[in-house]
């Protein structure tokens, strides 16, 4: 998939000044009916498709983790993705996995990393 320095918008702010990859995951949700037969065929209800979005964060100074901590932490997010199988940009809400902020440096944190699920189903 293509993707440019703002692939990825989060509450307004454009995330690639601050990536260096960005993971782009469409992810099943199947109903508790779902499984194999005894002849091994696939069977069940697909709920939906839940986008994930999994972003490396560079190195970052302490002003622009100051930028990024309140919508890391945030139990919320509205997100701007493109979604190549829509062909155009999409808007979801989600919810951020944990992350950390490792120090080994004076006013510099250590890349990490952190999950943006869709709350919802994509349409």
């Amino acid at each position: 998939m293509y993707t440019d320095k703002d692939s990825v918008i989060i509450d307004g702010i454009s995330m690639g000044q601050y990536c260096t990859e960005a993971e782009f995951g469409y992810n099943k949700l199947w109903s508790d009916d779902s499984g194999r037969n005894l002849a091994g065929t696939q069977s069940g209800t697909l709920l939906g498709i839940f986008p994930k979005i999994v972003l490396h964060f560079k190195p970052l100074k302490l002003e622009e983790i100051n930028i990024i901590a309140p919508i890391l932490n945030k139990a919320r997010q509205t997100v701007v993705y493109y979604d190549p199988d829509l062909n155009r940009k999409v808007t979801m809400t989600t919810y951020s996995g944990d992350w950390k902020n490792t120090n080994r440096n004076i006013n510099r944190n250590e890349p990490f990393n952190c999950s943006f699920i869709s709350v919802r189903k994509r349409v």
